[in-house]
């Protein structure tokens, strides 16, 4: 009578004696193992190899992914590192938006931008930062707890950005004081491209920016 062994106990047995091969080294060129690499039948160990192979393979090229997005991250730090730099050297408080919208939109390429303040001091109502801004839109302000990102649906800060073509995506960030739950301003930035500033996109150094826009800009505060 012959007893037939299934896969499963052939995959048993060789994982209960892992030094099977080394005592049966011969069986090893007599395997044989179909490849999808080479399209033929191939030994054991040229499978293994092979194996090996495309391991290595896909390791470079999740190492080339995190190098491209460290250097990324990096591009975006220095620039960061400039823009801050620009409104530490601001000479006067009533420069200090520009300042900052300018950095953005020079350091950082973005196509529009501006911002909306509300609760100024009086020497600066006057002010293109400082122009009336509706219930609505400081109530939506309001409610903002990270940045909005994602296609222009007729926001009113979408009116506020100076353009000669239409925005298609647009990225919201609210500026508070500290730890306040109210904000008491608007960050806005603005594209044609529909993905520039997608729903589906990291938010972090858009907080960072909102967080610094925020400190830069209570000395404007009443």
């Amino acid at each position: 009578m012959t007893y037939q062994l299934d896969s499963n106990a052939v995959a048993d047995f060789l994982s209960d004696n892992p030094h099977f091969f080394e005592e049966h080294s011969e069986l090893l060129a007599r395997i044989k193992l179909a490849s999808p690499v080479a399209g033929r039948a191939v030994s054991l160990q040229e499978r293994q190899m092979e194996v090996l192979r495309e391991k290595i393979k896909s390791h470079e090229l999740r190492l080339a992914e995190l190098l491209r997005i460290a250097q990324e991250n990096d591009a975006i730090t220095q620039k960061f590192l400039m823009w801050t730099r620009a409104l530490l050297l601001s000479r006067n408080d009533v420069d200090m938006p520009h300042t900052l919208i300018d950095g953005l939109q020079t350091i950082f390429s973005v196509p529009h931008a501006t911002v909306r303040l509300w609760g100024v001091a009086e020497d600066y109502a006057h002010t293109w930062f400082a122009a009336e801004v509706s219930d609505d839109a400081k109530l939506f302000c309001n409610g903002l707890t990270a940045p909005y990102c994602g296609p222009n649906q007729d926001f009113e800060a979408a009116s506020w950005l100076d353009r000669a073509e239409p925005v298609q995506s647009i990225a919201m960030l609210p500026l508070r004081a500290g730890e306040a739950p109210e904000a008491f301003g608007l960050l806005v930035l603005g594209s044609s491209d529909p993905q520039r500033f997608s729903a589906d996109m990291a938010t972090d150094f858009l907080s960072k920016i909102g967080e610094t826009a925020s400190a830069a800009m209570t000395c404007l505060l009443d």
